[in-house]
C-alpha cells in the first residue's frame, strides 16, 4: 500500500487537475486493485494509445477491459500506474493527458 497508494494519487490528481470540468473524460477511483479505467468521452481511446506509443508511452490497447478487447465506443483505457517509478509515472501522466486533449480536439475539429 505504501508504494501503490502515492502513483494511484499521483494519476488521479493530473486527471482532476487536467480533466475537470472540461467534458472530455471521465475515469473511476478504485478502492483496490491495480487499474484505473479512464473513458475517453469522444471515441478517441485508439487514437490516444497510439499518440502515447509514438512517443513512447506505452497503454493496455484501447478497449483491453472489454470481451476480445472490442469497445463498442472506442473510449476505454486502462491506466496501470503500479509499474513504473513515480517519475516515469509523472512525465507519462502528462503524456497521456496531452495524447487525450490532441485526439480530442483532432476529432471534433474532424466532425
Amino acid at each position: 500500500k505504501e508504494i501503490i497508494q502515492p502513483k494511484f494519487a499521483l494519476v488521479e490528481a493530473k486527471l482532476n487537475t487536467s480533466f475537470a470540468g472540461k467534458n472530455i473524460a471521465t475515469w473511476t477511483k478504485p478502492n483496490g486493485g491495480y487499474f484505473i479505467s479512464l473513458d475517453t468521452t469522444h471515441k478517441v481511446a485508439d487514437k490516444v494509445v497510439n499518440l502515447a506509443s509514438a512517443v513512447g508511452v506505452k497503454l493496455t490497447p484501447a478497449g483491453a477491459t472489454y470481451p476480445y478487447g472490442r469497445d463498442p465506443n472506442n473510449s476505454n483505457i486502462r491506466i496501470a500506474p503500479t509499474y513504473p517509478p513515480m517519475s516515469e509515472l509523472e512525465k507519462a501522466m502528462d503524456v497521456l493527458v496531452l495524447c487525450i486533449e490532441l485526439a480530442t480536439v483532432n476529432h471534433l475539429v474532424n466532425i
